[in-house]
């Protein structure tokens, strides 16, 4: 457990880099776009080949789909709650969050972590953390980290608030990777691929409603092409 909670603060720590980064060093839209697109195409990939499959070996297809969906829509139901409490606007780069609720902000970051590191957790069980998986989860959080606290910054937050903020997300994060070494157990049969397929549904979601867009709106047609770069490198990483 001890070690799924390092990896899941691990792959967190990257939300705090990109907020130092984005406080010292201003970096374009452009940069943090072409990382989200990647980060974006690794994290699918890891949800195929070590959520989805993994959980087709002990549940039929039928009950795999109902549980993606099911995750899916818990994601999407607590992302629209704190949008509706000022939270939505938490990943805007021009200073959208002035008009945001800090908590809402707070916790819609936390809400976003939880399902990468959950699965984090899996992966230690099956014998050793996914390169794949923990390198999508830190490609998605370092321009998360940028993009937000640039937006943070515009708004006047100081930078020792929105260290700290990023602080309280991560330490969550190795608290949900260790959850999930606990509760995403492979020898567990059909509730562990309940389990894998929620939390699978629970990723993709994350990642339409909070990467994508962004990366979208600043790259256009090229993020296509990036997400499929990124999902091409996972299938490496899934092969070594």
């Amino acid at each position: 457990m001890l070690e799924a909670f390092f990896w899941g603060g691990l792959g967190a720590a990257a939300l705090l880099v990109g907020a130092l980064i984005a406080y010292l060093l201003d970096p374009s839209r452009q940069v943090m776009a072409v990382i989200m697109a990647l980060g974006t195409g690794l994290l699918i990939g890891s949800v195929s080949f070590e959520l989805v499959d993994e959980a087709l070996k002990h549940q039929a297809v039928a009950w795999v789909a109902l549980y993606v969906l099911v995750g899916a829509v818990t994601f999407t139901v607590g992302n629209w709650i704190l949008s509706r409490r000022g939270g939505g606007d938490r990943k805007d780069p021009t200073g959208e969050q002035a008009d945001g609720s800090a908590l809402a902000i707070v916790l819609g970051s936390v809400l976003d972590g939880i399902p990468e590191s959950f699965v984090l957790g899996l992966t230690v069980l099956q014998g050793g953390v996914s390169v794949s998986l923990l390198a999508g989860v830190a490609l998605s959080n370092l321009p998360e980290g940028m993009s937000s606290s640039s937006g943070l910054k515009a708004a006047g937050w100081p930078r020792h608030r929105v260290v700290a903020m990023w602080s309280l997300v991560v330490l969550v994060s190795a608290i949900a990777a260790a959850a999930g070494w606990a509760l995403l157990d492979p020898h567990s049969g059909r509730t562990g691929a309940m389990v894998q397929a929620f939390a699978a549904g629970a990723l993709l979601a994350m990642l339409a409603d909070t990467l994508l867009p962004e990366a979208y709106e600043v790259e256009g047609v090229l993020t296509g092409t990036l997400v499929v770069a990124g999902f091409a490198v996972s299938l490496a990483l899934t092969a070594v």
